[in-house]
């Protein structure tokens, strides 16, 4: 009874009590009557129910204690778990350090408020990741093609235990690459959609059925519908402005060719500025490339059928006025011939056309074609003719220098103070130095136009007649000349020698026929002073001196060319003859050397 009455508990009021109500207790038992038997059974008994609420209460604070080891065990690997997925290596657990001194509970209230920490900031962060791998998955999906955004995180795991930093910025990293190549990929759908919009502008397409053909998207977006921007859909507009563009070069083609005889019409029919007003802004671009062609509306059908249109009512005009055009074409090659001395092909001559299209043996549009294919040959050959017909020109300038200046020398009055005579002389001067190159012009141009017809297979004709002919004509006829100015020379001589003899039996008396002699043997007339001036000598078409031939002188006389060098050649002088001519005379057949200036 001591033993069960002894204090179990440090708390003294408790153990007083307890004493106190024991005293109380065997007091009534005595009061009562109870044996001691009785007394000791209840006391036992009683004993033993406190033993049993000890006992009660010990397991109560065993398994709150293996309770409370339990959650502060989960705890710590709830942190643990929280740190590893988050990444916090660097937060050392308080329990560590304090786990001997620190009750569990304490250990627990210390663990607690880490714990929701590290629960708020593990939300956070998988919120970012959410938000990331949403974007993320919602770009993928624009890339693809894929019209189903997944709200659920197919590459996120919410139990997932990366959630660190380094996790993070690697999903941060990928979202960033995949807006850059979202953005890349929307600036070439608006390029490329600008670009469809431009070539369907200058065709006269629709733009919004072209584009939508290739996706829907590209022309209206609804509400929570994004503008498509997947491989698919770049490579139909690559597609849509491949057709486009070759579309933009069959119709520029189509246009420029029809334009091309639209021109040929209008310089066949004179059309006049105020009708080619009409459609020369529409097709005013054709001088760019097709690349630059940009203006809306350029090759619409429209504008394509508008010019043919104008070309078949031109064609249909022509029609009625072929011949007139085949006369005016002949008419244009026969200047053309002219001006450059080529014989024109008498196939297609005035009177023969007029024939042949009143007649109707032959198209009219195939004999303007043929006159045309005459034109432009006559321009090529006369682009190679070009040099020699310069060297010519030069050589017939020196010709009239040289007929000039024999009409020059035969002038007696050259040498007064008139006017002009130094500008005469000094012309004088400058053509003798002329005249002698003569010589040197014909033999390069003979050199040249044998050249110019091995090179080209054929003869070079100077209005119909070879000019080699003629070269070499003027070269025997001016051999000619120089061999009768020679002997016009001799015969002077002979004659002065006659006359001194004759002077020196007979005396010296003035012959009456003298002044007339001169005049007329030398061309001269007497003007009102009674000076002698030199009457024209040349001919319309201008050949240096009667006796020789230049491709001038062809012109017109290739008839009575070879009777004249016949003439020249056969006709002997009558020595007879000029014996009775005053001596006068004989100075006008030298007439190409010059006389000296009067003494003073």
């Amino acid at each position: 009874m001591m033993a069960f009455g002894s204090p179990t508990s440090n708390a003294h009021s408790t153990s007083s009590t307890c004493h106190s109500l024991l005293r109380e207790l065997q007091q009534i038992w005595t009061d009562i009557g109870e044996s001691e038997v009785d007394k000791d059974r209840m006391l036992l008994e009683l004993e033993r129910e406190c033993m049993e609420v000890y006992r009660r209460k010990v397991e109560e604070a065993a398994n709150a204690k293996s309770r409370l080891h339990q959650s502060v065990a989960a705890k710590e690997a709830e942190l643990a778990t929280l740190m590893a997925a988050l990444g916090e290596h660097n937060i050392n657990s308080p329990i560590q350090s304090e786990k001997m001194s620190a009750s569990l509970k304490e250990q627990l209230g210390l663990i607690m408020p880490l714990v929701d920490d590290l629960k708020a900031k593990k939300d956070e962060r998988v919120k970012q990741f959410a938000d990331i791998k949403t974007q993320i998955e919602k770009i993928t999906s624009e890339i693809s093609g894929s019209c189903n955004i997944v709200n659920s995180l197919s590459t996120l795991n919410l139990e997932e235990h990366d959630l660190s930093t380094r996790k993070l910025s690697e999903c941060q990293s990928h979202l960033r690459a995949l807006q850059k190549e979202k953005s890349v990929r929307v600036q070439r759908v608006l390029d490329s959609v600008n670009e469809v919009h431009t070539l369907c502008g200058v065709l006269g397409l629709d733009f919004g059925e072209t584009v939508s053909n290739v996706h829907p998207s590209l022309h209206e977006t609804s509400m929570g519908q994004y503008t498509n921007i997947s491989d698919s859909t770049l490579e139909g507009l690559d597609q849509a402005i491949l057709k486009l563009k070759t579309e933009r070069k069959v119709r520029y083609q189509k246009l420029k060719d029809v334009a091309g005889s639209l021109f040929e019409l209008w310089k066949l029919m004179d059309t006049t500025r105020e009708e080619r007003c009409k459609l020369s802004r529409i097709i005013s671009f054709l001088d760019i490339s097709e690349s630059k062609v940009v203006e809306p509306g350029a090759l619409t059908l429209e504008v394509i059928q508008q010019v043919s249109a104008e070309v078949g009512r031109l064609t249909k005009l022509k029609a009625s006025r072929m011949k007139e055009l085949v006369m005016k074409r002949r008419a244009e090659l026969e200047d053309l011939c002219c001006r450059t001395h080529i014989q024109p092909d008498s196939s297609t001559a005035a009177d023969k056309s007029s024939a042949m299209i009143d007649s109707g043996l032959v198209d009219p549009c195939e004999l303007l074609a043929n006159i045309e294919a005459q034109i432009n040959k006559v321009k090529d050959e006369a682009l190679s003719r070009k040099e020699i017909m310069d060297k010519i020109e030069r050589w017939l300038s020196s010709c009239d220098e040289e007929n000039w200046l024999e009409d020059y020398n035969l002038d007696h009055t050259r040498y007064s103070g008139g006017r002009g005579a130094h500008i005469n002389l000094k012309r004088a001067e400058r053509a003798r130095i002329t005249v002698t190159k003569i010589p040197g012009m014909v033999d390069s141009l003979i050199s040249r136009t044998l050249a110019w017809e091995n090179e080209n297979q054929k003869l070079f004709l100077y209005d119909g007649v070879r000019l080699v002919s003629i070269l070499e004509d003027y070269k025997v006829s001016r051999h000619q000349k120089e061999e009768d100015k020679k002997r016009a020379r001799d015969q002077k001589k002979l004659q002065d020698m006659l006359l001194a003899e004759k002077e020196s039996i007979y005396g010296s008396r003035p012959s009456p026929r003298r002044s007339s002699s001169f005049r007329k043997t030398n061309g001269f007339h007497t003007n009102g002073n009674g000076s002698v001036t030199p009457s024209p000598r040349r001919n319309s078409v201008g050949c240096a001196t009667p006796e020789l031939q230049t491709p001038r002188s062809y012109s017109g006389r290739q008839n009575t060319y070879f009777k004249e060098m016949r003439r020249l050649s056969t006709v002997p002088l009558n020595f007879v003859a000029m014996a009775k001519e005053d001596t006068m005379s004989f100075s006008s057949i030298g007439g190409s050397e010059p006389e000296s200036p009067p003494q003073g």
